[in-house]
């Protein structure tokens, strides 16, 4: 699994990827390709995301709302955890660096506003707060215990629209079973419907999901170094969307320059491939000699 990417803490983020996190190329791809998709097709909601950490995936919803349209963002942030296991999860995984300034700050330095936040665990949001069908997309990052999951699913199904779509973290991987468990809990008893998995994160929808996945079959995910595959859940079709392999060749040249950016002090490593990237950059746009 790829590790996170860091920043320091006091600095402001030039890129979305000195965000740290674990929001990585392929689902930012999905991301936005489903989403800028919704608005090509004239379809309007709002968006929701239920744990957000320090923004590097809000930054991204942030950047395909439309007018009229509202991003919330639910998280505890620095709050206290309302009960032992998850103050446990979250001192285990991420209390020493997650706060809402620093979330606030990485948001504002790629949008003028911030989305309505609500400082609370997600299980707020079953109140009703968030209006029935009112979104077209959610995102759910939070916890990973199976109580917790089960219930964020639930605030997706009664915000989503029709058609919306959800997406859900850390599906599969093997220190967050209970996510995987009320992930396919709704798939099989609660009428959720595949639509793509990846590594990190299963897409689903409680309405049209052949539409779905015609949409994603819209793009050359191949030529944008993207695997593409088709499986079958219980009858029912899925797409599955990995990183291509690499030859032999290509690990043989990228392995040691990967190895030795990864021995790299943090500072050392961001500004080794700042270097390494205007190098590209400059290639890239050097004319042509006369003939």
């Amino acid at each position: 699994m790829p590790s996170e990417v860091t920043a320091p803490a006091t600095a402001a983020p030039q890129r979305r990827d000195d965000i740290p996190g674990w929001f990585f190329g392929l689902d930012r791809a999905a991301f936005a390709h489903l989403l800028s998709a919704q608005t090509a097709a004239g379809v309007t909601g709002d968006v929701l995301e239920l744990g957000s950490y320090l923004g590097r995936s809000a930054v991204l919803l942030g950047d395909h709302l439309r007018p009229g349209e509202r991003l919330t963002v639910c998280d505890l942030f620095d709050s206290e955890a309302g009960d032992a296991d998850n103050a446990a999860e979250m001192a285990m995984s991420y209390r020493k660096t997650l706060t809402r300034s620093a979330f606030e700050s990485n948001y504002l330095a790629f949008h003028d506003e911030l989305p309505e936040i609500v400082q609370a665990p997600t299980s707020v949001l079953a109140d009703g707060r968030i209006p029935a069908g009112s979104c077209r997309f959610v995102h759910v990052d939070a916890s990973h215990l199976y109580e917790h999951v089960s219930g964020d699913i639930l605030v997706a199904r009664a915000a989503l629209g029709e058609n919306g779509l959800v997406s859900l973290d850390d599906y599969r991987s093997e220190h967050t079973p209970g996510v995987s468990a009320a992930v396919w809990e709704a798939v099989f008893t609660g009428g959720l419907r595949p639509v793509l998995l990846t590594p990190m994160k299963f897409y689903g929808t409680w309405g049209d999901a052949d539409a779905a996945r015609q949409v994603l079959l819209e793009r050359d995910w191949r030529a944008d170094g993207y695997t593409v595959d088709e499986d079958t859940i219980a009858g029912r079709r899925v797409l599955r969307l990995n990183y291509q392999v690499k030859t032999p060749a290509q690990l043989q040249r990228s392995t040691p320059r990967r190895l030795a950016l990864d021995l790299l002090p943090p500072v050392a490593t961001r500004a080794t491939r700042r270097v390494l990237r205007t190098l590209r950059e400059r290639r890239a746009v050097r004319p042509t000699p006369n003939a």
